[in-house]
């Protein structure tokens, strides 16, 4: 029985350092998904999709008249459109591979029920931004879900040291007990909580560093690390059915992981691959470890210490 030919991507780069391979296929993503070995082969170890919310979002801000229409489906031709690309990208997980779905209020519940069908929910994390769009007559939209599945759940890669962050115990209270605890984490470390805040983690707009011109939507760097640190490992393939401004690639790329991805604008294609290739514009390991805790400290970390310093000062 014959192989099936190998299509080459429209866009590919080698990492100079690391020898990891970004590959970029233009169009449909239901079209084109399939046209990568490691889909056809399930050996993809991770997907991050980020897709149109249909909205009537401008995705052709480069006015080539090629991209996205996020006004064209019904509500219901959009579901489908949904289930499509969930089921392709499902199929195209290893068996310890994992899912994350970046998705507004709308359609976050018919994602999660239809995923539920084949895989198996770890999380349902929210990403919370301080800037959300002004409203009178409702709630102002504070946030994104970030849906986090996996095919199954003994099996899955997961990696909790490279995302660990200093805990409130000890950030805020100085609690002593957490630097002796014994529940399998660093003393005074913990794993995040599944809502996500904190600095580098806003809205990428206005005069933010992070942002690139011409994209409607796009996501903060410390987003695409967390995810892709603890759900891959270097050497391991990360796929974006809906590359956008391209972080997931940027990130993957910068992280020693390999990228395949796909893009319905070729005119937005070609300007993730750039940023790609340039690689990210945040120091990915300078908050690692640090403390998201809203609060400032409530008591001194050395008790005993205070309490001299009181005594001499009366």
């Amino acid at each position: 029985m014959s192989k099936s030919k190998t299509i080459k991507p429209d866009l590919t780069h080698t990492h100079a350092n690391t020898g990891v391979v970004a590959d970029i296929r233009i169009g449909d993503c239901r079209e084109q998904l399939a046209k990568f070995d490691q889909v056809k082969s399930s050996s993809v170890d991770l997907v991050f999709a980020d897709p149109p919310f249909n909205w009537a979002r401008d995705y052709d801000r480069h006015e080539t008249g090629d991209a996205w229409d996020d006004a064209a489906l019904s509500r219901n031709e959009y579901l489908d459109f949904t289930y499509e690309w969930l089921d392709l990208c499902a199929d195209a997980l290893k068996p310890t591979g994992s899912m994350w779905v970046n998705i507004p209020d709308d359609s976050a519940a018919e994602i999660v029920v239809h995923l539920k069908k084949s895989m198996h929910m770890v999380n349902w994390c929210i990403w919370h931004y301080r800037f959300g769009q002004n409203t009178t007559g409702k709630f102002i939209n504070s946030k994104v879900h970030a849906l986090y599945f996996c095919k199954d759940p003994q099996s899955r890669t997961w990696n909790a040291d490279p995302i660990l962050e200093e805990s409130d115990r000890r950030a805020i209270y100085g609690d002593p007990r957490t630097e002796s605890k014994r529940d399998g984490m660093p003393a005074g470390m913990r794993v995040p909580m599944d809502v996500w805040y904190g600095k580098f983690w806003g809205r990428i707009q206005g005069n933010n560093k992070e942002r690139r011109a011409k994209h409607d939507n796009q996501l903060p760097e410390l987003y695409l690390q967390r995810v892709i640190a603890c759900s891959s490992n270097p050497g391991d393939t990360v796929l974006d059915p809906f590359l956008g401004s391209g972080t997931t690639g940027v990130i993957a790329h910068a992280m020693g992981r390999h990228f395949i991805g796909t893009e319905y604008s070729q005119a937005n294609a070609e300007m993730a691959f750039e940023r790609i290739v340039q690689g990210p514009v945040r120091e990915l390991d300078a908050l690692r470890g640090g403390s998201t805790a809203i609060h400032k400290t409530r008591r001194p970390k050395n008790k005993k210490s205070s309490r001299k310093k009181a005594a001499v000062g009366s």
